[in-house]
């Protein structure tokens, strides 16, 4: 029997990214075939990757138009002095012409190390069984790539075909998210410095001298000191059970890789036969990656393991990122930094 290599798939066939190598067990049925993704628009994506690198988000990198678009677009035009239209105008147009000779993607090579994970395969829903896991890393390759280059497995698909072979030395192509440096600072820890340099935040990044969070914008927008807009994240920020705590916090202190101390008791939604657990770190924990803490008790700014559903779905009241947005964000505050939130 040959040895199985690794494709880019989805739904049931996640799991054959699990592991490098390995036989597929001769009477296993064969997966139905996933419907292939639409075509991704180069010069859509394009304009993601643009405004990824300049530190105005537009959340996942998958050449699609949408509202997160136009939240970027307006993002780098109000930092730029430019007519706030979210629309591609002929000013804006003519600005992002110096960045026309940057590729969209770029061809990258798997490594052996990229093949080897450790790959947790699917997370339990409940966080009892989290909370046994030694970790909630990323459950297959084709997620750990997609977050790398600040995309979906959808796109990594749509840009290489369904079949293309996850093995090392094999070459993809991505979105061109890789940072010019990632020379952290040095008091990092070796753990953190690997996150981010897994994530492709690039360092060093502008320091911020407030955050504001917009909750008609729907955004998370940092200001250096004299006032100017530096970055800007799409974010999710509560519901009508837990609204975003509108007035103005402080950023007290930040967590990277932490545990989530998960209390059922806070949360509205949770069945009172659960109990208090203690959930591992990783990237795909609840608060993802990296916690912001606020001097609002129970309050802070987080990642997620669900990238592509940021500014689409509610939170428990905290603000929530993409964990590349989050790391990014991180570099970029300290202990004090005001964090004030408005409707």
């Amino acid at each position: 029997m040959k040895p199985y290599v690794p494709r880019l798939c989805l739904g049931l066939a996640t799991a054959c990214l699990v592991s490098a190598a390995g036989a597929q067990p001769a009477a296993a049925p064969k997966p139905a075939a996933a419907a292939s993704p639409a075509p991704v628009d180069a010069r859509v994506l394009h304009l993601q990757v643009i405004l990824d690198r300049l530190g105005f988000s537009p959340g996942v990198i998958d050449g699609k138009t949408g509202a997160m678009l136009t939240r970027a677009v307006r993002g780098l035009q109000l930092a730029r002095g430019l007519p706030a239209s979210g629309t591609l105008d002929e000013k804006t147009t003519a600005y992002l012409q110096q960045f026309r000779d940057t590729p969209g993607t770029i061809e990258i090579s798997l490594t052996q190390a990229d093949m080897a994970g450790p790959y947790q395969g699917p997370i339990p829903k409940s966080e009892a069984a989290q909370a046994k896991l030694p970790a909630l890393g990323y459950s297959t390759l084709s997620e750990r790539l997609s977050e790398r280059y600040h995309t979906t497995p959808e796109t990594l698909i749509a840009l290489n075909g369904g079949d293309a072979k996850l093995a090392a030395g094999a070459k993809l192509k991505v979105p061109n998210v890789v940072p010019a440096s990632r020379d952290y600072p040095a008091d990092l820890k070796p753990d953190w410095k690997a996150t981010l340099a897994d994530l492709n935040v690039g360092a060093p990044q502008r320091q911020a001298a407030k955050v504001v969070v917009d909750k008609s914008e729907g955004v998370l927008r940092a200001y250096d000191g004299e006032g100017k807009l530096i970055a800007q994240f799409p974010a999710t920020m509560g519901s009508s059970h837990d609204p975003l705590p509108i007035g103005k916090w402080k950023i007290q202190g930040e967590s990277t890789l932490p545990e989530f101390h998960y209390n059922p008791k806070l949360f509205w939604d949770a069945s009172k036969k659960e109990r208090k657990q203690t959930l591992p770190p990783g990237p795909n924990g609840p608060v993802g990656v990296a916690w912001l803490d606020l001097n609002k008790p129970h309050y802070g700014i987080h990642g997620t393991p669900e990238p592509a559903k940021i500014g689409r779905t509610e939170s428990h009241g905290c603000i929530r990122l993409t964990n590349w947005d989050v790391a990014r964000l991180a570099l970029m505050v300290k202990p004090g930094t005001p964090a004030i939130f408005q409707r």
